[in-house]
């Protein structure tokens, strides 16, 4: 299988190397004719998102390239078409719920719970009964977060299925009908001794839905 990472090659580094050591092949590009050879996608971390695409002004917004907005929004588009397996990571999952007519809380009150400080800070989160998170990792887990921003309206079809205690903030997605999922996290780069749980489990279920 070969994965499409959706993003700049410069950027992708953590990602590539992520699917590697589990044996999957990746191709890194910007290019629906160089995706379309892929049979599913990553959407990887990055900047924010520009507000224009989810109806609104800059109010707070940090590190936005528009042009990776707009290729990364059509391979969307171009995925959900096509029924192919999405997984987006941290602004990934923030790229799928605009895509499907969500918006974005440009920075949240408690963004010092999940900033990213130097490194990746670590928190708990607690997974909804029954989701594909809770079946991999059970009732609650302890997760890296890089992010001062979050989820606000879903967009269509996505359902809300890991929560940050500490505010409510969404951790993760699954839409409910087509293979697409999302985390807030970073399973490429989860750090062992700050947590029980394995980027490996994501990644083996994502496999499982092509």
């Amino acid at each position: 299988m070969k994965i499409g990472i959706v993003g700049r090659k410069k950027d992708t580094g953590n990602y590539e190397a992520f699917l590697e050591r589990h044996g999957v092949s990746s191709l890194t590009s910007l290019s629906i004719s160089d995706l379309s050879t892929c049979e599913a996608m990553l959407f990887p971390g990055g900047g924010d998102i520009t507000p224009a695409f989810f109806g609104e002004r800059d109010r707070g917004s940090r590190s936005i390239d528009t042009e990776l907005d707009i290729l990364q929004l059509q391979a969307l588009e171009y995925c959900l078409q096509s029924r192919l397996p999405v997984l987006g990571i941290c602004k990934g999952m923030q790229i799928i719920n605009v895509g499907l007519g969500g918006n974005i809380i440009q920075d949240l009150p408690t963004a010092d719970c999940h900033r990213y400080l130097g490194a990746d800070q670590y928190h708990g989160v607690y997974n909804v009964t029954g989701s594909f998170l809770h079946r991999l990792y059970g009732d609650t887990m302890t997760v890296n977060s890089a992010h001062h921003q979050g989820l606000g309206k879903l967009g269509k079809g996505l359902c809300a299925v890991s929560r940050c205690p500490l505010d409510g903030c969404i951790e993760a997605v699954c839409h409910e009908c087509l293979p697409v999922i999302g985390v807030q996290w970073h399973p490429e780069r989860l750090d062992p001794a700050k947590t029980e749980i394995r980027g490996a489990a994501l990644l083996t279920y994502f496999l499982s839905l092509s």
